[in-house]
């Protein structure tokens, strides 16, 4: 275990994250359910992604994929993309990104502050467009770029299966029956699952997905309507896919920051609404556990980094 007083770098910060009980959520489901849910947003970047860029990272570097004189490009509606960033400048590692224009000020800001390159995409063709876009600038050249391709990249999921699931195992151990998580690139999903499965088949993994292709739950795929990832492989993992409409989970982002005090993103609204459906049907005696992906500061209009002040 990591020595929570002292690290030897901010890489030593990612993961370890806290899960808080959702007991007003509890209330809502009418059960004697618990739901816990899975403080990601602790990681140093910000993010869940923190985990997933650490590991595809971490694994280039050591295969020789990333090397001195390559620029780490990725196509990413936010999250990652800060992760890479963080990182980046940790190491020393050139990045740039692609990503939707209308993404949140926020986010764009936050990849900025650290050095990074950002290279916009049409704003009507979302996250997908970005793979587009990303694919042919690397095509054309592949001497300059490193591509680590987080929607094909098995190190995405390898960060979930050695580190969320495992510790989400040490937290809950026997008393977990279900876990709840979103959909985007789907390595949470795929990788935290896997591991829960290996560790107690009966475990009930649910993948929440927006229910409509025109949604507004940032960091989420509708699959139907999009270039499905490559890691997301739910055969033997994934035992249900629950669709989730955007004002359920902006309801659900409504009441964890008044009852519970979190104020965190959409996508995280999404998959406690999930964990509170799960609940709900499964009765006394579940143990949900869910993700929070990132802050709800994360979605916040204009932000600057203020060189002046006033004292």
């Amino acid at each position: 275990m990591r020595d929570l007083v002292r690290a030897g770098s901010v890489l030593d910060l990612i993961g370890m994250t806290p899960l808080v009980r959702l007991r007003s959520i509890e209330k809502r489901a009418g059960a004697s359910a618990e739901i816990w849910a899975k403080c990601e947003f602790t990681n140093p970047g910000g993010s869940v992604k923190d985990r997933a860029a650490a590991q595809m990272i971490k694994d280039a570097l050591a295969d020789g994929r990333l090397h001195p004189g390559k620029t780490l490009i990725d196509s990413t509606s936010g999250n990652t993309g800060v992760a890479y960033s963080m990182i980046g400048a940790a190491l020393g590692i050139p990045v740039a990104l692609v990503m939707p224009e209308n993404v949140s000020v926020a986010r764009k800001q936050i990849a900025r502050a650290y050095g990074t390159q950002l290279i916009y995409s049409s704003p009507m063709e979302g996250s997908d467009g970005a793979i587009r876009l990303v694919r042919q600038l690397v095509e054309e050249n592949p001497g300059k770029y490193f591509y680590p391709d987080q929607y094909s990249n098995d190190s995405n999921p390898k960060a979930h299966y050695l580190g969320t699931g495992q510790e989400i195992i040490d937290s809950l151990g026997p008393r977990l029956t279900h876990f709840v998580a979103g959909i985007g690139t789907s390595g949470t999903v795929m990788g935290t699952g896997r591991r829960l499965k290996e560790y107690r088949s009966s475990i009930q993994v649910v993948a929440v997905e927006p229910d409509d292709a025109l949604h507004g739950l940032e960091g989420l795929k509708h699959m139907e309507s999009s270039i499905v990832p490559q890691v997301w492989r739910p055969e033997g993992v994934v035992d249900r896919i629950l669709p989730m409409s955007t004002e359920e989970a902006w309801d659900v982002v409504d009441r964890l920051v008044l009852e519970e005090g979190l104020f965190v993103g959409h996508s995280a609204g999404g998959a406690v609404a999930g964990a509170l459906r799960v609940a709900r049907e499964a009765g006394p005696g579940a143990c949900v556990a869910t993700i929070l992906p990132d802050r709800g500061d994360r979605y916040f209009g204009p932000l600057k980094w203020e060189r002046q002040y006033v004292w």
